[in-house]
Formats: structure tokens, sequence, C-alpha cells
């Protein structure tokens, strides 16, 4: 049961970047997103009130908002444009470097990491880096660069959401956490479309409609309702040791289903990069 909840797991937060390819590269991203995170919340609000927890109140309120605003709104936004341009599977990956700055956050605000969680800081910075040195030497067009920077920025934005939520998290209720981060999440994406969005999308495909289908229920209600279930059973480190699956997993569907590529130089610096979050989770 526990192996079989675990690759669940693994293969709706790997198939969430499939998925966000598939919409990008037919309809404009914060579009998508938009309509996707609107259709969504309503559905939360149903299991929130079915739940009857209570909703945060005075401070942590306001850091669930930074959350929604930053950790969801600000990194699907950019992972989601991201995905119109580079391979999801390289989308996992670079957006799985939010625990690199998470733990940049947390040494500057004064927390102490021990000599393996700085190994695998180092480590996994130094596999960025090393794709991005092995891309640029192949040959790096402004589209893939601009998908590139626009992963790693939601990456970032998301270790900003979790740097301010993460003390008021212990007292939240994870679904009337997940509303509150879903709706403010709903309104930046709104405000990023209205400005950014250009023309609104008028057709849709099957394939598109699917997708669009699956990342609102089966990403955005039932893997969050999963998540939960994993934090639960096998802890909060052993969950964030499965999210390093999500890349590879990514990859593989792209490469099987999709037709996408990932470069040597993609696949190596992947490597220790993951590597590099593992020794950190270890240290932890």
């Amino acid at each position: 049961m526990n192996l079989l909840l675990a690759t669940l797991y693994v293969l709706m937060w790997g198939s969430a970047f499939n998925a966000a390819r598939l919409v990008a590269l037919e309809w404009p991203a914060l579009w998508a997103l938009a309509i996707r995170f609107v259709a969504v919340v309503p559905l939360l609000w149903l299991i929130w009130r079915w739940r009857r927890v209570p909703f945060p109140v005075g401070e942590d309120r306001w850091r669930l908002a930074l959350m929604g605003a930053f950790g969801m709104g600000g990194y699907l936004a950019c992972a989601w444009v991201a995905s119109a341009h580079v391979p999801s599977g390289l989308v996992a990956l670079l957006a799985a470097c939010a625990p690199l700055f998470v733990a940049l956050g947390e040494a500057w605000r004064g927390q102490r990491l021990s000599p393996g969680g700085w190994l695998g800081l180092a480590l996994g910075w130094i596999g960025v880096a090393t794709l991005g040195f092995l891309r640029s030497a192949d040959g790096l067009e402004a589209a893939e660069a601009w998908g590139i920077g626009l992963a790693l920025c939601g990456a970032f934005l998301q270790a900003v959401g979790v740097l301010a939520y993460a003390p008021a998290r212990a007292r939240m209720d994870p679904w009337a956490a997940n509303l509150g981060q879903t709706a403010v999440a709903s309104l930046v994406l709104i405000l990023l479309t209205v400005g950014l969005g250009g023309p609104p999308p008028k057709e849709a495909s099957g394939t598109l409609i699917l997708a669009m289908v699956y990342s609102c229920l089966a990403v955005g209600i039932a893997g969050y309702g999963l998540f939960f279930v994993v934090i639960r059973r096998f802890g909060a480190s052993n969950a964030a040791a499965l999210q390093l699956m999500a890349p590879p997993v990514a990859a593989v569907l792209g490469w099987a289903f999709m037709g996408e590529r990932l470069a040597w130089g993609d696949l190596l610096g992947g490597a220790i990069t993951l590597a590099g979050l593992l020794l950190m989770f270890r240290a932890r």
C-alpha cells in the first residue's frame, strides 16, 4: 500500500509539468492558468465547508496570502510560461531548485546548516551551473534562455512563499491553507493575465481540454489531498524527497508521449542537482 501511494504521488506531481506544457503549447499560459485557478477555487471552497475547519486569522492570514501570491501564483505563472519554451522535464528540474533558495534564505536568517547541508546546497547549485553552461556551449536560443530563466525565477518565488508561510504551517488546517493560497493565487493570475496575457484563447483541442481537466482535478485538488496524506504517512522530509522524483518522471513522460528530448548536459546537470537536493534532505 505504501509503495502504491508513493508511486501515485510521484506520477501525479511529475505529470503535472507535462500537462502544463500541453496547455502552454496551444494556449497563452497565463490565460490557461488563470482559468484553471478560477475553476478550482469553488471546488476547494466546498471541501473546506464540508470539513468545517477554521480559516487562518491575524498574522497567519497574511503569511498565507504571501504563499498564495509568490509560492503558488508567481511560481506557477513562471513555470507555465516557461513550459512553452523548454521541455517539461527541464522545467520540473529547475522548479525543484526551490529548496536551494529556501536553504539560502534560512542561512541568511541565521539558521545553521550542517556540513552535509552545505555540501548538498553547493552540489545543487553546481548542477544548475553545469546545466546552464553546457546549454550555452551548445548554442542557447533566446526562447530557451527565457524559459530557463523563468523556471528558475519561479523556483525563487516559490521559496519566498515557503519562507513566509513556514512559521504558520503547524497552525493551519491543510485544506483551509490550500483554499486560501489558491484564492490569492487566482487574483494574482487574473491581474497578470489582464496586464500581460495578451488576447484570450478562442479554440481548444481535445488534448488541451483533457490536460486542463487533469491539471484542475488531478493536480489542483487530488494532488494536494494526496500530498497531505503522504506527509501524514511518510513524514515531511520523506515527502519532500519523493518530490525529487518528479523531474525524472516528467522527462520520461515527455519523451515517451510528447517526443521531447533532453540534451546530455541537461541530464548531467540534473543528476548533480538532484543528488545535492537529496543530500540536503538527508542532512535535515
